[in-house]
């Protein structure tokens, strides 16, 4: 809740060692972005590549083999969103390993609008409900725009030992302003809350440290063999988004009262706020 605060100032917390989460599930961050690796049987799904070529060589490449996995075996970036702290490193891996970078086409395109110098090659669009599947690993991909244009955010099979769970990881968090793109993004919420359900979802992740992630993550490396604090349970996942409901109808109430009377009811949003 806090997170989602008007005029929060975004954590910039030191980056953590690389862990993985789960047997087939790896966390690579810098501290104030992490990119997730599923480790398949047939190579690994990256999602989202940090900030730049510089991140994916010095951070996510030793990462990776730290914790046993080859870098050489990256099949696939998924990009959450059309932001160079998500994409930065992508073309990096493509142009090394020739991974295939995803992204939805709505966000394809904000890229190209903004034609960063480190952007990627336009490669694979992502459609909604769209299946990604790797060595007999299969990733759902839904459009939940509102934090851009063509936010991304994935179902993705995790398991520990004989335990199998499911998680979910919200592609972009940080509210836009408007009252028709607040509209947007609680339909987004009110969407994915429905494929979380579908599927049962008792993990919940995100690509910035808004949900204490980084916290849980040194928990679970203290304790490694104690309940995995990623694992919420299915009412405890489902209430991370309805505290994002929650939050974001405040946020629609405020713009609509900015509209009504020319004047914010409530602090502004920090622009270097959750991305």
């Amino acid at each position: 809740m806090t997170a989602l605060t008007p005029g929060r100032e975004f954590p910039r917390p030191p980056a953590p060692a690389p862990i993985k989460l789960f047997d087939n599930l790896a966390m690579l961050s810098t501290g104030w972005v992490s990119a997730m690796a599923v480790l398949t049987d047939d190579g690994i799904v990256l999602i989202d590549a940090l900030t730049s070529a510089a991140e994916a060589e010095n951070v996510l490449l030793p990462g990776l083999r730290e914790l046993g996995a080859d870098p050489e075996t990256i099949r696939y970036v998924v990009v959450t969103h059309g932001h160079d702290d998500h994409f930065g490193g992508a073309r990096y891996l493509a142009d090394r390993y020739g991974a295939r970078v995803l992204m939805s086409p709505a966000d394809w395109d904000l890229v190209a609008g903004t034609q960063p110098a480190d952007a990627p090659a336009r490669d694979l669009e992502i459609a909604d409900g769209q299946r990604l599947t790797l060595g007999g690993t299969t990733i759902q991909l839904h459009h939940t725009p509102g934090h851009t244009p063509g936010t991304v955010s994935l179902i993705i099979p995790v398991r520990t030992g004989s335990e199998r769970h499911t998680a979910m990881l919200w592609g972009g968090t940080n509210p836009p302003t408007t009252p028709t793109a607040l509209r947007t993004y609680l339909g987004s919420i009110d969407s994915f809350r429905a494929q979380m359900r579908r599927t049962n979802a008792d993990v919940e992740l995100s690509n910035h440290p808004n949900d204490y992630g980084l916290q849980r993550a040194e928990q679970l490396r203290s304790r490694p063999d104690g309940p995995n604090p990623f694992v919420l349970g299915r009412p405890r996942t489902q209430r991370y988004m309805t505290v994002m409901d929650s939050m974001l109808r405040g946020r629609l109430a405020d713009a609509q009262a900015r509209n009504a009377t020319g004047h914010s009811r409530s602090p502004g949003v920090s622009e270097q706020g959750l991305c």
